[in-house]
């Protein structure tokens, strides 16, 4: 493990998804809790995190606003899908500011690679479902200047943009407003995470021209594991157009609770899409389960330790988060 340590001092870990912010910890600070803080991004050799901000919960419960008040959201702050997304943004700019200027939210390319030279954490700002905007395309120029940078457009179930790849949805596709807020993404040069689309808003999804779009976490149909996994001609399309498939660590979504199950995953994308495909994408803090052997991202050196037994250096340290730092290299913009 010695070994794969330096390693991961030396690379650009990546890792494209994890839900901390909506658990209000301190991410300044060390915790036994949850699986994301930056200490422990620090000590696992995390360059380049993605956060989510998680503004509504299962369709079946509606209980986001509950969960927030148990995690001691200010009162404020839980009103609408709005205000939850604003109130994680906010948090991660004042966990970036108390940082010593360890952590810094990337919102250029340039300004990544500026953090990667100096030592920095880059935070990667992503909503987890449209409906946080609540129907007002003029929001995402805002969530823009504040720093996101990309979004899914849906999420766990259907909303008013297009279909969740949930269970018992009805697979619909893309709305009306759903292709506006699409063009307003495309215009502003905001990615979209396809990782919760149904199978016919991906589909339309993709018919679009210019509109950058990645996955963010997701385990793959072919390997097996669960209904939200995506296909081999899916992996395609999304590596045609340059973008990257962030595997899941989650075992519900890969058949299996062992690093060989990752392993499996990580291999068929990449035979499918090739080795600048693929990435790792966590879901860290998304109430799942991880591997066994994992107790949260300082075990990372594990999956790394379990693909260079398969694989040569130069392919791991792609899928251990170069083709991350490549995408948002190119996707997020100058300035």
């Amino acid at each position: 493990m010695g070994d794969v340590k330096e390693l991961h001092r030396q690379w650009c870990i990546a890792d494209g998804h994890a839900d901390s912010l909506m658990w209000n910890r301190d991410l300044c600070e060390r915790s036994t809790e949850g699986h994301v803080d930056f200490p422990r991004l620090r000590e696992a050799g995390v360059k380049l995190q993605c956060f989510t901000l998680v503004t509504r919960g299962f369709p079946f419960i509606g209980g986001f606003p509950l969960f927030a008040a148990w995690r001691k959201w200010p009162r404020e702050a839980r009103g609408s899908e709005w205000t939850r997304a604003l109130w994680q943004i906010e948090k991660l700019d004042a966990f970036c500011a108390r940082s010593g200027d360890t952590v810094r939210v990337a919102t250029t390319g340039a300004g990544l690679e500026d953090n990667l030279a100096h030592g920095r954490l880059s935070a990667v700002l992503g909503v987890e479902g449209g409906h946080a905007i609540e129907g007002q395309v003029e929001r995402l120029a805002e969530l823009h200047r504040r720093g996101v940078r990309f979004m899914g457009l849906t999420h766990l179930s259907n909303n008013d943009l297009g279909g969740s790849s949930f269970p018992m949805m009805g697979n619909r596709g893309l709305t009306p407003l759903g292709h506006q807020v699409m063009e307003e993404m495309a215009r502003l040069g905001m990615s979209v995470d396809v990782a919760h689309a149904s199978e016919q808003t991906l589909t339309d999804l993709f018919a679009h021209p210019t509109v950058r779009y990645f996955c963010s976490h997701t385990g793959v149909r072919a390997a097996g594991g669960g209904w939200r996994n995506l296909s081999d001609e899916a992996l395609r399309t999304i590596a045609q157009r340059g973008g990257v498939v962030g595997i899941i660590l989650a075992p519900v979504y890969l058949g299996g609770d062992t690093w060989d199950d990752v392993v499996r995953h990580v291999e068929h994308a990449v035979d499918v899409m090739g080795e600048e495909g693929v990435g790792v994408g966590s879901d860290y803090d998304g109430m799942v389960a991880l591997p066994r052997g994992m107790r949260d991202v300082t075990d990372l050196p594990r999956l790394t330790e379990a693909l260079l037994k398969r694989h040569p250096e130069s392919w791991v340290e792609r899928v251990m988060g170069g083709n991350f730092r490549r995408y948002f290299r190119e996707t997020l913009g100058g300035g």
